[in-house]
């Protein structure tokens, strides 16, 4: 009785402890009340509800001060500093100061300025007389404001027209009618007419009115004509500067090619300018060829000024990555007849050569650790024409610390030199691209060694020569006429040979692969980064290989007829992939993001199956996180086992799903809820696999799994945790794939079978 006495007393002390310090209203100042936040009441029946809702919401967000962030109704942020509100340093001052708030005084209001903001608002939604009024509710030491609204009816416009005379810049304002964003029978909104401004004037500064701007525009609002109408004249305004009615044109475009930013080395003397096709280029020390700034340059002399052609040409400059700012200039030509500007392009010079090292580390659920480090050395400005050599050395390890298969080690080298050209280089053509971006023509030659101890070596040898370009920073596309890859196995152990006769995808692994292909990939986004935003991703790409080969061979695996290229039998295939994306912001710190990946490789002629590095893989912490790496399918097939060495079931077909909700935790650390589903397949019947082949069931055989992350976002990388576990195992029985059932946290043996632990750098999409 006496244990259990002292029990209680310690559990009534240690609540009382913990509402002490969740007390909203402790350590307010003498005579202080806590702010608690605004409410705006709508007293108008002519207002629909709909209406009602979205206006308080507005009005609601412009009142100031904001009360106390709050999480699921308690303000968490002001428990927390209430809590350590006396530490003078140590880990008290800390919380506080990392993860507290300080109480929104009612001292902190300004009642009058509230509702002149609130008035203000009203009117320039249309709302001409609307009514505004301000108070306070005190109750104990916590004090709300509210603020009843009185709307009237809205303002709406009955019409639009633009008005002014014969002069071109008038006419040119006229031209932008048809899309003009005030339309008749739309409530007034000064927010649209703002928008109107800057919209009209993007037009002209699209047509040579280099000194307009949106203050010179007009829109003259008339309210008598009565019933609760508004008629809307756009025109200029009578007196703008004399060159704000003028169409520009570029006279001579100056670039200057060693400016340096420190005051007093500024030089810009155009002496020694070399002429090149329009351009006079200053290049003292002759670091580059007159011609790269002749591609690179969006404007021609004697082009009408225009604001795209402006952009591009400072995007262009900077895409090239061999100036480190980029820098411009307008000036008019004095003493003409006509409206010229001459244009100055000042170029920061990047180091010309440059030296990068990359070290990682990683680690992974099949108990694998490792690191690695990669070299390059990059030469900017290689050939004087804007060329970027570069060399990349890598080397990294991955070791087994635990499991059965300790000691089964992985060591990889590799070098890559490549060389980039911000050009097509295309035989017998010579074309280039509009917009703010270059294109790249880029030759890569590669050799890379991965070797497994106890089991195998692979050498590869590669080499592609593509191009990539962008239509704007949204839309990006990538081809590679030429892309070869011919990889040789060496030293394969007895080990490996006898775990092959168990597992026939090992023999697959480490057979001679040899692709003649070409590749093309596009690239959509509209998503810039991971915030919480609305927008989707695609990218979508199709991979040929040994197609001229096959044709002119006539080889046929299906009737025993198959060809070798230097003792390589080579591959035959067609290759699609896409990768799609869907972001929904869900409030304002959350998001939900949604991916669908669908995969379909076609061999035929001299193969059955797609290269092993070619094919298909599902599981793992980028994909279906429930399942080991590389471990789902294909299809039904389920390994026997103690089937040796490795778990990867490539296939020639994959679909996957995947879901997940996104939401901020406190401060660095959000969390995550995500579902992912999806099952790789074979396109051609494997005797050695049954139930891998791809039929018309292929939606009956999908693997699902769901789980928890939490992720600590440091902006320049998110480091991410993620734990799930199976829903549904498609190698099970029909009837009985979904494991839902059988769900058993308590017990260790399910623990250890089904939950899957990751670790990764980055959102896995």
């Amino acid at each position: 009785m006496k244990k259990a006495s002292r029990t209680y007393y310690f559990l009534l002390v240690l609540g009382v402890l913990f509402f002490y310090a969740c007390s909203s209203t402790k350590n307010l100042p003498p005579g202080e009340a806590l702010y608690t936040g605004a409410q705006v009441s709508i007293k108008d029946d002519q207002v629909s509800n709909k209406k009602k809702k979205a206006l308080r919401k507005q009005l609601t967000s412009l009142t100031r001060p904001v009360p106390n962030a709050k999480f699921l109704g308690l303000p968490f942020k002001l428990y927390i500093y209430n809590a350590f509100a006396k530490a003078k340093k140590g880990p008290g001052k800390w919380l506080r100061e990392r993860f507290g708030q300080p109480p929104v005084l009612l001292s902190d209001l300004n009642l009058n300025h509230n509702v002149q903001v609130l008035q203000s608002h009203l009117v320039n939604k249309g709302f001409f007389n609307a009514h505004v009024e301000g108070d306070t509710t005190l109750k104990g030491k916590k004090a709300a404001a509210g603020y009843p609204v009185t709307t009237s009816s809205q303002y709406h416009v009955q019409k639009v027209e633009f008005k002014g005379d014969s002069s071109i810049l008038h006419k040119s304002v006229r031209e932008t009618m048809p899309k003009t964003l005030l339309k008749a029978n739309k409530p007034f909104d000064l927010d649209v007419i703002t928008t109107e401004r800057t919209r009209i004037d993007n037009h002209l500064k699209e047509n040579g009115f280099y000194f307009f701007s949106p203050e010179y525009l007009l829109i003259k609002a008339d309210t008598t004509v009565g019933n609760n109408k508004v008629d809307l004249f756009v025109t200029v305004k009578p007196t703008i500067p004399t060159e704000a009615e003028k169409v520009f044109r570029i006279n001579d475009v100056f670039i200057f090619t060693g400016f340096n930013l420190e005051p007093g080395q500024m030089d810009t003397s155009k002496t020694g300018a070399t002429y090149y096709k329009g351009y006079y280029v200053v290049d003292k020390r002759k670091f580059y060829k007159p011609k790269l700034f002749q591609q690179s340059m969006a404007f021609d002399p004697g082009d009408v000024y225009n604001r795209t052609d402006h952009n591009a040409s400072i995007s262009r400059l900077i895409s090239m990555n061999i100036f480190k700012f980029v820098k411009n200039r307008f000036e008019v030509v004095p003493n003409t007849d006509s409206a010229k500007l001459n244009a100055f392009y000042y170029l920061t010079r990047l180091p010309k050569k440059s030296l990068r090292v990359e070290l990682n580390a990683n680690t992974k659920s099949n108990n694998l650790t490792g690191s690695n480090i990669t070299i390059g050395w990059r030469n900017r400005n290689a050939l004087r024409g804007g060329e970027q050599f570069m060399v990349k050395a890598s080397a990294g390890f991955e070791i087994q610390y635990s499991g059965q298969f300790r000691g089964y080690n992985t060591f990889r080298y590799g070098l890559e030199p490549s060389f980039s050209f911000p050009r097509f280089l295309v035989p017998f053509f010579n074309f280039n691209t509009k917009g703010g971006f270059l294109p790249q023509t880029t030759i890569k030659l590669g050799y890379d060694v991965l070797q497994r101890q106890k089991l195998y070596t692979m050498n590869s040898f590669r080499t592609s020569y593509g191009y990539t370009w962008k239509e704007n920073i949204e839309k990006e596309h990538e081809l590679n006429p030429i892309s070869i890859n011919y990889i040789q196995p060496a030293n394969v152990t007895p080990a490996y040979d006898d775990s092959a006769l168990k597992n026939p995808t090992l023999l697959k692994a480490i057979e001679k692969q040899f692709i003649l292909g070409s590749d093309y990939s596009y690239t959509y986004t509209n998503v810039l980064n991971y915030k919480p935003v609305n927008g989707f991703y695609l990218n979508a790409g199709i991979d040929l290989s040994g197609n001229i080969a096959g044709l002119v061979t006539g080889a046929n695996i299906s009737k025993g007829d198959t060809v070798k290229i230097f003792g390589a039998q080579f591959s035959q295939y067609t290759r699609l992939q896409s990768d799609f994306r869907f972001y929904r912001k869900v409030q304002e710190n959350s998001v939900w993001a949604n991916r669908i990946m669908v995969g379909i490789g076609i061999p035929y002629g001299n193969s059955h199956q797609l290269p092993y590095i070619k094919q298909f893989f599902s599981g793992g912490n980028n994909s279906i996180r429930a399942f080991r790496s590389r471990s789902v399918g294909p299809g039904k097939y389920e390994p026997p086992p103690n089937i040796g060495l490795l778990s990867e079931q490539p296939g020639d077909i994959k679909l996957e799903l995947n879901t997940e909700l996104r939401f901020p935790i406190a401060g660095i650390v959000q969390g995550a809820v995500f579902v992912d589903a999806g099952n790789v397949w074979l396109y051609n019947e494997d005797t050695t696999k049954p139930g891998s082949l791809f039929t018309p069931k292929f939606l009956s055989e999908l693997a699902a799994g769901t789980g928890v992350g939490i992720r600590f976002d440091l902006s320049f990388l998110v480091l991410r945790f993620d734990l799930a576990f199976p829903i549904r195992k498609p190698w099970l029985p029909a009837g009985q794939r979904w494991v839902l059932n059988q769900f058993d946290f308590a017990n260790p043996t399910w623990r250890r079978e089904n939950l899957v632990f990751n670790l990764a750098i980055g959102y896995p999409f």
